[in-house]
């Protein structure tokens, strides 16, 4: 059977077909940097490992208070090695990216102490950590004031705002490196090199914090390598490669992780404790395949790029920008598209293909929003996966791919719904 009848009888039309691989065919020298990165990438995390002498008892299960845990203690050496920090953080019993951050934040900063944003507004679901929404146990009921200086509209930093902003209760600096729900331009390192020396030449104490979200592998260095002094994600994105089932980590300076480790278990116990419960084969074997899972979202979102870009929406990063995160962001101005491209990227999943994605109001958001995520993981953003608010300007956040192949598949699905409700014309 040839791949082409295969497409077929997987609902794709011989025009969106020929249309993708025109697409794809132009973008092979772009591709083969980026599996220049994922090699690089993959002899930096290898490197990490066998310093560390990773062997299978690592591998072993623990429970109750976890004591002890080798497995734990190595894998938490690994990320510090790979991501060049003095210690890191590395645990299942963190839920989320969100969480990370949200331990993180409250870990390192006291009652009077002052949060500042210096990139403009944080991931909707921030928002309610920090108490810029209202919530039950935010950092603003604790004390904590927070402050924000935008970006300027051309996406630079306003820095004599940011000058002025940082003053004697600026404890930590938050710097979001992926856009969110936003249309401003991913952080790339370098850019993110920049604003830490620019305000630690105005506070050298000033703690910075890069939500690294999203941006694990895609360039050969991490803002730990620039100068933050905390970086946080979660292992269902980049860094668990698909195959972490659960967790977070924060990596960063000696003392901010011994602060985080504290809040995330309980004063007196910190890092002693958390039982890893039959997880960290998952963990090490997902972090070693991560490299190279990134790769594959990477050509995922460029493909997405050129394709949309060439059908005339407005997409963020266009099809030639250098990428600093495995985010592609589709502007439809109109929610009909949002909801069809939703569609296509479900219909297109090895799990849950059959269900079709409605907007609804979804815990942590301001308004509705659709979710496609046919996962193996539930939520697993590394995954093939699309999200977006039902609201102006109706753009659509597309990410992940645990291989190529399957998020070729996944655009040329979102294609064929868009052609199929009258949105596109190919």
């Amino acid at each position: 059977m040839k791949t082409e009848q295969l497409y077929r009888e997987l609902g794709i039309d011989s025009d969106v077909l020929l249309f993708g691989q025109e697409i794809e065919q132009s973008l092979k020298k772009r591709f083969a940097v980026i599996d220049e990165t994922v090699e690089y990438n993959q002899l930096k995390v290898l490197q990490a490992m066998q310093k560390n002498k990773v062997s299978d008892v690592h591998f072993a299960a623990t429970s109750g208070y976890g004591y002890n845990d080798l497995g734990r203690e190595t894998l938490e050496r690994v990320y510090a090695d790979t991501f060049h920090t003095q210690a890191a953080l590395v645990r299942p019993q963190i839920t989320c990216g969100t969480h990370a951050l949200g331990v993180a934040l409250s870990a390192n900063l006291r009652p009077g102490d002052e949060l500042l944003s210096p990139v403009g507004k944080p991931y909707d679901t921030l928002e309610e950590v920090i108490g810029i929404r209202p919530s039950m146990g935010s950092l603003a009921e604790y004390g904590v004031t927070y402050r924000q200086v935008d970006l300027e509209e051309d996406g630079s930093f306003a820095y004599d705002k940011i000058k002025e902003a940082v003053n004697e209760r600026t404890k930590v600096i938050t710097i979001q490196r992926s856009k969110g729900y936003q249309t401003r331009p991913t952080l790339s390192v370098d850019r993110i090199r920049e604003l830490i020396a620019f305000v630690k030449k105005i506070k050298p104490e000033v703690i910075c914090m890069v939500d690294n979200c999203y941006g694990e592998f895609v360039e050969r260095i991490e803002p730990s390598d620039v100068g933050a002094d905390m970086v946080v994600g979660s292992l269902i994105k980049n860094p668990g490669g698909g195959l972490a089932p659960v967790g977070g980590y924060i990596a960063g300076t000696e003392a901010c992780i011994e602060q985080a480790a504290y809040r995330l278990s309980t004063p007196g116990l910190g890092k002693e404790v958390g039982a890893t419960l039959g997880v960290m084969q998952s963990f090490f074997q997902g972090f070693f395949q991560a490299p190279a899972v990134v790769g594959s979202a990477l050509k995922s979102a460029v493909f997405a790029a050129n394709i949309y870009e060439r059908l005339g929406f407005d997409v963020l990063p266009d099809g030639s920008e250098s990428r600093h995160d495995i985010i592609q962001a589709v502007t439809f101005h109109k929610p009909e598209g949002v909801i069809a491209f939703c569609r296509g990227i479900q219909a297109a999943a090895p799990v849950d293909s059959f269900v079709v994605p409605e907007p609804w109001a979804m815990p942590g958001y301001d308004s509705d929003v659709i979710m496609a995520a046919g996962a193996f993981v539930q939520g697993s953003s590394i995954e093939l996966s699309a999200d977006g608010p039902i609201k102006p300007p109706y753009s659509v956040y597309f990410q992940g791919g645990l291989t190529w192949p399957h998020g070729k598949f996944g655009i040329l699905k979102s294609l064929q719904k868009m052609k199929e409700a009258g949105l596109v014309t190919l």
